[in-house]
Parts: structure tokens; sequence; C-alpha cells
């Protein structure tokens, strides 16, 4: 008899969290699981932890295997899944202990091929729930799943621009659990990180959304997202994080066209491009780098002049922003990179004294 749910959970030095992670998983209320531990060449002691851990409980199934990045893990998780339904968590996080159940419950009464939930960023002294303003309960059926989620996955329209740091919020996959045979059947595979450099997440989901028929959002806050581990990907510079974005922004145009489909979402994700400027920016800023403030400014200034981007930025819906972000965004479309440089200064200085300021779509990538 196969589980109800498939957990994978790629794993690459992370002996200072697992306890935490897997401990969420085997007390959750349904106990019907599979935990699919990827341990992606861990250097440290991570696979010898797992290994006492599927000594305790024969719910937890390691993949041992050379180094290959997040999504090759993901995807061999996916790939040894027996669940009907397949989620995702990442070592450092962790889930409420009834999590799956609920998840699983809903997706099976509803007959739905994505369920969601909310989640709640961990900042280690303090916690903050990502509010999404939504009702507590929405189901998106056949074309609704496109012309809503699979359009809000490319980028935002409208009003939504007004919010930065929901860019890509939509767009995680540990906030979510599939149908197995959604992922199987269309042979849906993330990204690998080397090319693209951020946002396999939403670039999955993509993929995954425009071939589901039903989704069904939860307006609750189940999942953990730990937002103080500077080892994660998302906390640390990437000098190629410019050109890696290109071949992102080309896999998703290059998707669209091939569907027949960048007519109508070509707009959102001009926008998105738009809007990545200011996590390109940040990661210029990143505390991490010994980098001159001319060779930073150097750097805004390349960004600015990119093609793609300045393109983007002059098709902007800039009249959809407040005035903080409409100020930044028209200093960028001008290319005043001394006014984005300290701009970013200032956001760089809030972000890391409050841990609970400005985020700017980094929950996946």
């Amino acid at each position: 008899m196969n589980p109800k749910v498939s957990i994978i959970v790629p794993i690459f030095n992370m002996e200072l969290y697992l306890d935490r992670c897997l401990n969420s998983l085997l007390e959750q209320s349904l106990s019907d699981i599979e935990i699919i531990a990827v341990n992606d060449g861990s250097t440290d002691s991570s696979l010898s932890i797992l290994q006492e851990y599927t000594e305790r409980d024969s719910r937890i199934i390691v993949i041992n295997k050379e180094n290959e990045g997040v999504s090759a893990a993901r995807n061999d998780g996916v790939l040894a899944a027996n669940g009907e339904y397949i989620g995702f968590v990442d070592p450092d996080d962790w889930v409420n202990l009834k999590m799956y159940e609920e998840m699983y419950e809903c997706a099976v009464e509803q007959n739905v091929d994505i369920v969601m939930c909310t989640y709640i960023r961990e900042f280690g002294t303090h916690s903050k729930e990502k509010r999404f303003n939504t009702p507590d309960k929405q189901l998106y059926l056949m074309d609704e799943v496109q012309t809503t989620m699979l359009r809000r996955l490319v980028g935002p329209l409208k009003e939504e621009v007004a919010n930065p740091e929901y860019l890509d919020a939509w767009g995680t996959v540990w906030s979510k659990l599939y149908r197995t045979s959604l992922l199987k059947d269309n042979k849906v595979k993330f990204k690998d990180l080397s090319i693209i450099g951020s946002n396999e997440d939403t670039l999955f989901n993509i993929h995954v959304f425009y071939n589901a028929e039903s989704f069904l959002f939860l307006n609750r806050p189940f999942y953990h997202y730990w937002r103080t581990n500077d080892a994660s990907i998302t906390s640390q510079y990437n000098p190629l994080l410019v050109e890696k974005f290109e071949k992102l922004y080309a896999a998703i145009q290059s998707f669209l066209t091939e569907k027949g489909l960048i007519n109508d979402f070509g707009l959102a994700l001009n926008n998105r491009i738009s809007m990545n400027v200011l996590g390109q920016g940040l990661n210029i800023m990143n505390h991490q780098t010994n980098l001159s403030m001319r060779e930073r400014l150097r750097l805004i200034k390349k960004l600015l002049n990119n093609e793609k981007t300045s393109y983007s930025l002059r098709r902007f819906q800039l009249e959809y922003c407040p005035l903080i972000w409409k100020t930044f965004f028209l200093c960028a479309k001008l290319k005043i990179s001394s006014a984005i440089y300290f701009m970013l200064l200032g956001m760089n200085w809030i972000r890391r004294k409050n841990t609970g300021g400005i985020k700017l779509g980094t929950e996946n990538g």
C-alpha cells in the first residue's frame, strides 16, 4: 500500500537543523507518509544523522548521492516518491504538526491537483507571518488555474506590483502539496540553479500549473521558513546573478512562446524583470562581499544598462506603485545609479538591523 504523502527533503551540510526538521515531519498527525531524505554529498555529519533516524523510523528513506545541487536532489526525490501526493521541505525549516493531514484531507475532499498553504518567517528572535490578502480558502478550476495562478507566477500586474516582497511568495514549492501523477506524467523537473541562479521554484511551478486543472489555496500558516541561515543559497552573494537571471527570463519566455501565452503574459513577465532590479541590487549590496563603493556603483550601473532590464523598466507599470517604490523604479528607469545605490544601502541597513523588515521575493531559489 503506497503512502498518502511523500515528503522530499534535499540535504547538503545541514547537521545543525536536521533534528528540528525531521522531528516535525515524524510527529505529523498524518502518519501514513514517507520521508525521502536526499543527502546531496554532505561533508558534515548529515548522513550519519539520517542513518540514525532510519534505525528509529522506517518511514525515512535515505538517498545518498554525489553533490549535484538542490534541484537534482529534488528531482531524484520525485522519481523515488511512492505517495499519492508529494510535498517538499527544506532541511533548515520545519512544519506544523497538522500541516500534511489538513492539506491532504483538503486535496482529497476537493479532488485537486495542488494545495497551497501560507507560511511564517522565522528569524530566531521573532516570527512574522507572511499574510496573503485572500479568503481563508479559495478554489481555482480549469482555465482559472492558468489565467489567475499561472499568470501570477509569471509576474505581477497592476496593483500587484505595489508589493515587491510578494513577487515570489506564490512560487515556493515547500508551501504546496502536488498530486504525484501531475509531476510524473508531465515529467516536470527543477532547473539547475547553476544555470538560472535563483527562482527554480517559480520556474518549476510555471510548468506544473500549466498542466494543472485544479488548485486550492488555504490561507493558513502551516510552514516555518527559517531566515537566519547564512549558508543558504538565498543568503549568499552571487556575482553572476544578472547573467543567470537572463537565462531564467529566457526559459520563462521560451515556455510561454511554446504554449502560445506570450501575448497574454508578456507584460507580467516584463514587470517581473523590472521588479527583480530590487533583488539583484541587494545582491550587489550583500554584506558578505568586500566590494568598494565604486565597484558597487559600477555593478549597479551595469545592471541598469542591461538591455533587457532597461527595456522592461521603460514598460513597467509604475502608476500602481506607492511613492517609495515609484521613486526607486523611476530612478532605475532613468538609470540614476547613485540614487539607486543609496536607496539600496538604506534598505540593506534596515534589513540587517530588523530582519522583519523589507523582504524582496527571495522565498524561493
